[in-house]
């Protein structure tokens, strides 16, 4: 994977650290070539050769699905005698290739993700949940700040990916596996952007941080002041 030089991108970057009272705001928007270099394939290599390993992997249900029905099954399908089956996403071996190989790329060196699996990552159906989930975040926090930045943030995304022609993952691993699983973590977000006809990821990781003792969440503004800000506006 190699990183896109993006002058725009670079700006954004410099933009989303925010620091609000005792919240702080760390986030990045990084975009990558799918060409692989020489450790990528080695690491696709060894992907193909993990014993039993099937071409099409099951990923977690959605997060927009878990987020509004916690406790609900993401569908059903029927087995030959008529059981009842989970019916869940998949995703293929280079598709997971490109996703683990873009985290490795992101947090070089100080965290590999080498040995992650596909239910660590989710397919994201829907482009709209994700824009008002990220906004809702970001202006939870942040406020009028956000109110300023949002207006370039969508827009370079778009001009750099296209978010209508991509499929999007997200990737939501266990505490002890997230690299920001430390204590004062507010919330945190890993979403990928994949172009399939520019051969291009956009990587967009952001997190939420306390800076008061014991990770207290508090400093961030009460998600019911999200009645005054209206999404459409930011879609």
């Amino acid at each position: 994977m190699k990183l896109l030089e993006n002058p725009l991108l670079d700006a954004l970057n410099s933009a989303l650290s925010i620091e609000e009272d005792s919240c702080q705001i760390i986030g990045r928007v990084e975009s990558y070539s799918c060409k692989m270099a020489g450790t990528d394939k080695k690491l696709f290599k060894s992907l193909n050769q993990e014993p039993g390993a099937s071409d099409l992997q099951a990923l977690s249900p959605p997060q927009s699905v878990i987020s509004q029905s916690p406790g609900a099954h993401y569908g059903r399908s029927f087995s030959s005698d008529n059981e009842e089956q989970p019916l869940c996403d998949v995703i293929n071996r280079k598709m997971l290739y490109y996703l683990i190989a873009m985290l490795n790329a992101s947090f070089y060196p100080d965290y590999d993700f080498s040995n992650a699996k596909s239910h660590e990552f989710s397919k994201e159906p829907s482009l709209r949940w994700l824009v008002d989930t990220i906004n809702s975040n970001l202006y939870a926090v942040s406020g009028e700040t956000f109110n300023s930045l949002k207006s370039q943030l969508w827009p370079a995304m778009d001009t750099e990916i296209g978010r209508q022609d991509c499929d999007i993952y997200s990737y939501n691993p266990d505490l002890e596996l997230d690299p920001y699983g430390e204590e004062g973590n507010i919330w945190s977000f890993n979403y990928f952007f994949y172009n399939k006809k520019l051969k291009r990821i956009l990587f967009f990781t952001c997190r939420a941080k306390s800076l008061a003792s014991g990770g207290s969440d508090s400093g961030v503004q009460d998600m019911d002041d999200m009645d005054a800000y209206n999404m459409d506006d930011v879609y």
